[in-house]
């Protein structure tokens, strides 16, 4: 049994990987941290948790040795501790934008700091296992993955891999979870209910992930809007092709792409209410839902995606990258298929 911590807790995040992790047969949680809900039990916070986890939160100064640790710190945080905590597990998730970009220039480019360790970067393993499953089979140190880039990264690959992929405008709708559980004045509730706020429409932070994991040569371009939705993120994207294409084409693209993926499934119907991917039917899950639709010149190709931002986009990716790096079945403790209604 895998003894693993999760630093930071008490977010979103945090009780994600607490409530995968409680069900995954071969890893016991054994501390989780928070500096203000130190002593407290954990359900106090993530109440879903109640008589089925009973551990407490400890302060972060407590935290003991650890055969994995996840971090799932405020930005900044991670970097600044590294070293601390690569001296408390041989093996190391950091959930964070901290340790996802390859270099210290494209770091200070995208977040406008020096980087805290830029040592440590070239350490990190991107942690998408469908572009990276290789690289992360016993790897040591793991990067999270950023909701947005991940949708997009998903989405666009096959035409990317492809050739295909001329350029595409992005439209993401995101839900309020994506915000983190700190309240501030665009998440008061009666500013942020029925809300259709575009608050990224140029140069989002995951662009840096895309432009990492497709190519920084590619014309992809994407905003962000908030929706009334709490967990979520739904994609659309306007993708030009180099020629055209049928949507057969287009089927045998995407199905030779990702057969052998556990977590992304096609869905793109003629006819029904869920033809086409929908947040709410992924929420809670590790899938990553894709379609599209063929305009009639055949090189006009609208891809839909969506994914859970706490799940597939965050803590869902992040237990399927321990699964790689300790040589367990990938899909162990993420077969949860989600609710519905």
């Amino acid at each position: 049994m895998m003894r693993v911590g999760i630093l930071g807790g008490s977010g979103y995040t945090g009780g994600e990987l607490l409530r995968l992790l409680h069900f995954h047969p071969q890893v016991e949680v054994t501390q989780i941290t928070s500096r203000e809900q130190a002593g407290r039990y954990v359900h106090s916070v993530h109440p879903n948790l109640r008589d089925v986890c009973r551990l407490k939160f400890v302060h972060p100064d407590a935290l003991e040795a650890s055969d994995l640790l996840f971090l799932a710190l405020p930005h900044g945080r991670s970097a600044r501790g590294i070293e601390t905590y690569a001296a408390l597990a041989k093996k190391i998730i950091d959930l964070s934008a901290d340790f996802r970009l390859d270099s210290a220039e494209a770091y200070r480019r995208w977040y406008g700091e020096a980087h805290a360790a830029p040592d440590w970067l070239g350490r990190f393993v991107y942690g998408l296992p469908e572009i990276n499953r290789e690289r992360l089979r016993g790897a040591d140190f793991v990067s999270g993955v950023g909701c947005n880039a991940t949708a997009v990264n998903l989405a666009l690959l096959p035409l990317v891999e492809s050739g295909l992929l001329e350029r595409a405008a992005i439209e993401i709708k995101v839900g309020s979870s994506e915000g983190g559980n700190k309240p501030n004045a665009g998440s008061h509730h009666p500013i942020r209910s029925g809300a259709v706020r575009t608050y990224r429409a140029t140069g989002h932070r995951h662009q840096a992930e895309v432009e990492m994991a497709l190519g920084s040569d590619l014309s992809i371009h994407f905003a962000v809007t908030a929706i009334e939705m709490v967990r979520g993120v739904h994609l659309l994207a306007h993708c030009q092709l180099a020629k055209p294409m049928t949507e057969r084409d287009i089927w045998r693209l995407y199905r030779g792409r990702y057969r052998s993926e556990a977590f992304v499934r096609l869905v793109s119907g003629r006819v029904g209410m869920h033809r086409l991917p929908e947040p709410r039917v992924v929420a809670g899950t590790n899938y990553c839902d894709i379609g599209f639709e063929l305009d009639a010149d055949g090189r006009h190709l609208v891809v839909i995606a969506a994914l859970d931002n706490l799940g597939k986009g965050a803590a869902g990716s992040a237990v399927q990258c321990l699964n790689l790096m300790l040589d367990f079945e990938e899909s162990t403790g993420l077969h949860f298929p989600g609710i519905y209604p």
